[in-house]
């Protein structure tokens, strides 16, 4: 690895794909863990939670604990995004990391209902509040542990590997769950298999260790810490300031407003794709399929989505990011009204057609250039605060409610138009917002550690 001294472009190649690698390990255990929960959502806690509902009434309380992890989510930002922009962005990681493997190991172990009365869906919610709390300060530190200690020109291709952790998160959780329920009897699986992903996650604590070890800070924040003790006599050094939450509330209120809008439209389709399509296909009142078919859907989708992520980040490197979140949002606007009536078919093929391309391709042009995108907006000593609080903000208002408000939307109307209304609205708050903001792609992100009063959010400013 480089020395401090060395500029982000100059980091060996090896340097920089070790990081890449560990971005990338880091955010699929993390997501692994967040996004079982939605799975397991899905499939068993609305019995071993909330039994005696039907099974719709049961997949809404299930959903609302789901929906839980998000509002913690901005409690994590705030803490994490403040702990990486003080202390660093390394420091900030190995501490989501910690807290997150506590958080679903315990959920592994956690006694059901019938064992233990309500205080079993208490404890369920305490606990994805604290999987809420770590993922809010994860999607940050791991982006800009990439993107800081990438070269200019390659900034997307990087940080792709660190958003790649959501398929792959999600690739690995549901590959564990099918795994179960394949290995296990149904009164099995429902006794005790289920339980067996969430003690996988006592992974984190071996990657916790790597990363403390082996990775160094990026260079941005070195670079930031050297100008606050007047180490470059070529930059002056910032004055005391507020809190980087504080700071970027006050500086730049309007790019956080557009990054949450540009964030909502690629959230609650993630969520629609990976949560409440595994609902849809197998509650008992709606199409009431097998489990492994529209779990396999969803494994070929996140499988090319993780292989896109990466091709998709170059790509963004060369045309832009703005134009690939554009057309990904618009294109995924229109397929969702081909999507669900594929899902009723019920015919295999067609299921993994549905998620390969709405998931696999279009999603990702969407979802890729985001890390960099977002990141690039903001200056170096708020960029993990502003980046976090804005994205996680807006998981409140999109992921979170997404699940909840498909299920009652189809609930209400018994048919999947509406959710394809819904998923073709989120896409076009998604364009709107990307268009109000300004290209980044060739933006130098290598700014004077304190942007000037120019730099903060203005009245009509792009």
């Amino acid at each position: 690895m480089a020395s401090g001294t060395t500029p982000a472009k100059d980091v060996p190649a090896k340097g920089k794909l070790r990081i890449a690698a560990a971005a990338l390990a880091a955010s699929s255990i993390e997501n692994y863990d967040f996004f079982i929960y939605g799975t397991a959502a899905a499939l068993v806690f609305p019995d071993l939670f909330f039994p005696g509902h039907s099974p719709l009434a049961g997949a809404l309380l299930s959903f609302s604990t789901f929906a839980i992890g998000f509002v913690a989510r901005p409690l994590g930002a705030v803490i994490f995004g403040h702990l990486g922009d003080v202390h660093g962005r390394k420091r900030s990681l190995v501490m989501v990391l910690l807290t997150m493997g506590l958080g679903t190991t315990l959920i592994g172990v956690l006694p059901t209902y019938d064992a233990i009365g309500p205080a079993a869906p208490l404890l369920l919610v305490l606990l994805r509040l604290v999987q809420g709390i770590a993922l809010g300060g994860q999607t940050g530190g791991v982006i800009l542990l990439a993107l800081e200690s990438a070269p200019s020109h390659r900034r997307g291709f990087f940080s792709s590997f660190a958003l790649a952790g959501g398929p792959a998160g999600i690739l690995v959780g549901n590959l564990a769950f099918l795994l179960a329920d394949l290995g296990t009897t149904s009164a099995a699986f429902d006794a005790w298999g289920w339980r067996l992903p969430f003690l996988a996650s006592v992974a984190l604590l071996g990657l916790t260790i790597y990363i403390q070890l082996r990775i160094e800070e990026t260079e941005a924040f070195r670079r930031l810490k050297r100008a606050a003790t007047a180490d470059e006599p070529t930059r002056p050094a910032p004055p005391a300031r507020r809190s980087p939450v504080l700071e970027a509330l006050s500086r730049y209120p309007r790019r956080i407003v557009l990054i949450g809008g540009a964030y909502v439209g690629i959230n609650v389709t993630y969520y629609l794709f990976m949560t409440f399509a595994v609902a849809y296909g197998t509650n008992d009142d709606i199409l009431d399929m097998p489990k492994s078919r529209i779990l396999l859907g969803v494994l070929l989708g996140a499988a090319v989505q993780l292989v896109m992520l990466p091709v998709a980040g170059a790509l963004s490197d060369r045309v832009g990011r703005r134009t690939m979140m554009t057309a990904g949002s618009v294109l995924l606007a229109v397929w969702a009204f081909a999507f669900w009536p594929l899902l009723n078919t019920e015919s295999p093929v067609l299921i993994a057609f549905a998620f390969v391309v709405g998931l696999g391709l279009l999603h990702t042009t969407m979802y890729a250039p985001q890390g960099a995108f977002f990141a690039e907006t903001f200056p170096t000593a708020t960029r993990y605060s502003a980046m976090s609080l804005s994205i996680q903000v807006a998981s409140v208002v999109g992921g979170a409610l997404a699940p909840l408000i498909a299920t009652s939307l189809y609930a209400w109307t018994g048919t999947w138009v509406a959710i394809a209304v819904y998923m073709a609205g989120v896409c076009l708050i998604t364009v709107v917002s990307v268009r109000l903001l300004p290209e980044t792609y060739r933006k130098d992100i290598e700014e004077p550690a304190t942007p000037g009063p120019d730099e903060a959010d203005t009245v009509g400013a792009a």
